[in-house]
């Protein structure tokens, strides 16, 4: 989770030669529906189509994260089912646009007590049982997180070859009707150590009212966190809680502060200074 990659556009605003081709793809479009929620793109809409709902998030070619529409394209296809398939893709008129199938769920409870906490159990299981895929740039968990901690070659202890998600933001998790979990939003993929995405849960859990203890409790069901070195732990959590300080720093929001300081009390609770 970041920032809201500049102002959200509405669909309505799109140059019309571009809505022209994504219907190429989808037939007619009888409406597009918003979606609030979510930081990691310029436009996030579901459009109602004669096959049904499409959803689709883009970025402007000249935005400088426009990366994370590739990264999405070329993971979906080994994600899959675990996350929605790309159905299409159109760069036209200054957009990059990404046709996702639709998801129809809710994101995921992670309140103290929730009945979802075991299905998400399965989903970050699910997730650490993928290996990276070479043929894809993303970033690798010793660079991306290192540069927060007091010596950088420590962060050696967070690589690996899984294929971690890394925003664990309950929005990312949807639940549907049949009671399966899918993963959504898959700009901060990141290559490193199979306990990642269990690690950044505990922040998310410690922001949504658990006690570190408690929240390590919930992560320690998915199985790779059992292989985390506990040293290694306790750096994540430094890491954790200096890129929140970061994210803070740029965007100081209510939520952003709320997640510095539940990643603190977790690196409190591992007997780390952060």
């Amino acid at each position: 989770m970041g920032t809201r990659q500049g102002l959200r556009h509405e669909w309505a605003d799109l140059p019309p030669d571009l809505v022209a081709a994504v219907a190429d793809h989808t037939g007619p479009i009888d409406h597009a529906v918003a979606i609030p929620a979510g930081y990691s793109s310029q436009l996030a809409v579901t459009l109602e189509t004669p096959n049904g709902p499409v959803f689709v998030k883009g970025m402007r070619l000249d935005h400088p994260a426009r990366g994370t529409q590739d990264i999405e394209a070329a993971i979906a296809p080994h994600v899959n089912p675990l996350a929605p398939r790309v159905l299409w893709r159109v760069v036209a008129e200054g957009w990059d646009l990404l046709g996702f199938e639709h998801v129809a769920g809710r994101g995921a409870n992670y309140a103290p007590g929730s009945p979802d906490l075991p299905q998400v159990v399965n989903g970050i299981t699910a997730v650490g049982k993928l290996t990276c895929p070479e043929i894809i740039r993303i970033k690798k968990a010793r660079a991306r997180w290192g540069r927060f901690l007091d010596y950088p070659a420590d962060a050696a202890a967070f690589a690996g070859d899984t294929l971690a998600h890394s925003d664990m933001n309950p929005g990312n998790l949807l639940l549907t009707e049949t009671g399966d979990i899918r993963m959504v939003d898959w700009p901060l993929a990141t290559q490193g150590a199979a306990w990642i995405d269990a690690a950044c849960w505990v922040v998310w859990l410690v922001y949504s009212g658990h006690p570190p203890h408690a929240a390590e409790q919930w992560a320690s069901k998915v199985p790779s966190w059992g292989d985390a070195d506990p040293d290694a732990l306790d750096l994540f959590a430094v890491a954790q809680t200096r890129y929140w300080q970061a994210t803070v720093d740029a965007h100081t929001n209510r939520v952003t502060m709320a997640l510095r300081a539940a990643a603190a009390r977790w690196a409190l609770h591992r007997g780390m200074w952060p």
